[in-house]
């Protein structure tokens, strides 16, 4: 299917499904490369330093995917047979395909709602090592913003509280802040305060900055170095990747501050759903660029709502038989969501 045909419907599945700018094609076709392998690619040296600065960290590696990067956090700071807790319906449980089995030999606690938790939770669930029978707890993750959860922003003051629980433990904490910059726009706290908690974070270039593909992992120099090795056992060492670098470089120049855009349209989104019979929706979630809400047992199942409104040309993902997920992003006006709310909320209304 043709760019122009994919424009012509209003598709809101994915903040990843954005198209690149011409601006930005044209940094891209214009960026200076090198062997990354060899440490050569001046574009990826230029956004990982300036990616390690933003978020205050020592060093930054580029990753082809946030999966990557998530999965490379895991195999760092763990061992096979490990306990991880982690929120409610976490991205590196439910969108992984089993990696952290595969790559990693983890296992999972899952604790708080909705991907909040708290760290009295974070202790309750805590296993200490040495135990005959206990797999030793060695990492916590947060996810900031949620995805599952609605695009919630993690509440900094509890992330701090985890994380310092976490030390005093001996615990490793980790970030998936694949929307970090999302929640610093919702919050106005800069993405170094967000990710000083945190042993490691990781960063996604490819969703609400708009880049074709593209994370980053971020951390200590030690920490870092060892990635690189990571990195290439799971295939995703590349060599001229300074045009992709460099669409990240023009994303941070220019769709930053356009972030709350998104998140306006999110709410208009929301807004529209709330006065529908058979929607249930936490409107609280409602923080940044993502809706998620779930189908009364009166209304039609989530695949019938999905393809209903696909017929009128808009586009949204099933999370489950009865959950819709709806995100905004930059290839989205104002115009377009109210028009794509008022068609899904048609399309939930015919029941």
């Amino acid at each position: 299917m043709t760019e122009t045909s994919l424009t012509n419907r209003i598709d809101l599945r994915s903040d990843t499904v954005t198209l690149p700018s011409p601006g930005m094609r044209m940094a891209m076709a214009e960026a200076p490369v090198g062997d990354d392998q060899y440490g050569e690619d001046p574009s990826i040296n230029r956004l990982q330093e300036r990616i390690a600065e933003m978020l205050g960290k020592e060093a930054a590696l580029f990753m082809p995917s946030g999966t990557m990067a998530n999965q490379t956090g895991l195999k760092l700071l763990t061992r096979p047979g490990d306990d991880v807790i982690v929120g409610d319906e976490a991205h590196v449980v439910w969108h992984e395909s089993g990696a952290a089995a595969a790559n990693s030999g983890v296992q999972f606690t899952v604790v708080g709602r909705g991907g909040l938790f708290t760290a009295d939770e974070f202790r309750a669930a805590y296993k200490a090592p040495g135990h005959a029978i206990f797999p030793p707890t060695t990492l916590v993750t947060v996810e900031n913003t949620h995805n599952r959860g609605g695009g919630v922003v993690f509440p900094q003051a509890d992330a701090i509280a985890i994380c310092a629980a976490a030390r005093q433990l001996g615990v490793s904490s980790y970030l998936d802040g694949a929307r970090l910059f999302n929640a610093a726009a919702a919050t106005g706290r800069p993405l170094a305060e967000l990710a000083a908690p945190f042993d490691l974070v990781s960063v996604a270039l490819s969703k609400g900055l708009g880049c074709p593909a593209g994370s980053l992992i971020v951390g200590g120099s030690a920490d870092i170095k060892r990635a690189v090795r990571v990195r290439r056992m799971f295939g995703g060492a590349m060599r001229q990747a300074g045009i992709l670098a460099a669409a990240g470089l023009h994303a941070l120049d220019h769709n930053l501050t356009r972030l709350p855009e998104d998140h306006a349209n999110a709410r208009v989104f929301a807004d529209r759903l709330l006065g529908v019979s058979g929607v249930r929706l936490d409107i609280q979630t409602v923080q940044t660029n993502i809706v998620v809400f779930q189908l009364e047992d009166d209304a039609p199942d989530a695949s019938r709502v999905v393809e209903r409104a696909k017929e009128r040309g808009v586009l949204v993902a099933a999370f489950g038989a009865r959950t819709v997920r709806v995100a905004t992003h930059l290839n989205v006006g104002r115009g377009q969501c109210e028009r794509a709310a008022e068609i899904l909320a048609a399309a939930i209304e015919r029941g």
